[in-house]
């Protein structure tokens, strides 16, 4: 009996078996993936709105690319907050960067002309339960409200109500607290000027 002929007898059931699971996975995936896709345009459509209350609409306004701390491309997608009648209030972007235990995901708005930050939400992240994870909570959040997109310190003193460019780093989570100043003065910088070219803002700005 042929090697071949020994294998194919000794291990069809196998065979047979990974084919039906991988023919299951395939179509499980088609089929959810639809949904998970818009699970996470919901989600992104929900942050938003929280970060520009005034907007009524979200409009795509193009893919930007901006790199990591490490060089690395990242593809953001950059969203125009329209009013209303139309006018642009604001924009709003997903941008990425390392955390404590893993990459965390923002979704981070602006004003129209790019002179102050809107805030920020938490799109993804995997940081330590009661700790690093307080990045989410509103009074590490609600410093960022109205800050200068300008270069952020962070503090690990000082009165985190006072809306200025020092962020008053969580006790316990410093990692994670750096963390989002990180991603933000690694982002901001790039964009403005990407949008200055794509004449999105003016020069002067």
């Amino acid at each position: 009996m042929s090697k071949i002929k020994f294998f194919i007898q000794q291990s069809w059931l196998l065979l047979v078996c990974s084919l039906f699971f991988g023919l299951l996975l395939a179509g499980a995936n088609a089929v959810w993936t639809p949904r998970i896709e818009q699970n996470k345009i919901d989600k992104l459509n929900k942050l938003m709105s929280s970060l520009i209350p005034a907007a009524k609409n979200f409009q795509l306004a193009g893919t930007l690319t901006i790199n990591s701390a490490k060089g690395k491309p990242i593809p953001t997608d950059l969203y125009k907050a329209l009013a209303e009648d139309g006018d642009c209030i604001g924009y709003c972007f997903n941008t990425a960067g390392p955390g404590f235990t893993d990459k965390i995901e923002l979704v981070l708005a602006v004003d129209k002309n790019f002179k102050k930050i809107a805030g920020f939400n938490v799109l993804s992240s995997n940081e330590t339960p009661g700790f690093g994870d307080r990045i989410k909570q509103p009074y590490y959040r609600n410093q960022f409200a109205g800050a200068p997109a300008g270069p952020l310190d962070l503090e690990k003193t000082g009165d985190p109500k006072k809306i200025d460019s020092e962020i008053v780093a969580i006790t316990g989570a410093t990692i994670s607290s750096e963390a989002v100043v990180d991603i933000v003065n690694n982002a901001l910088p790039q964009l403005k000027k990407q949008m200055k070219q794509k004449g999105l803002i003016e020069d002067g700005n």
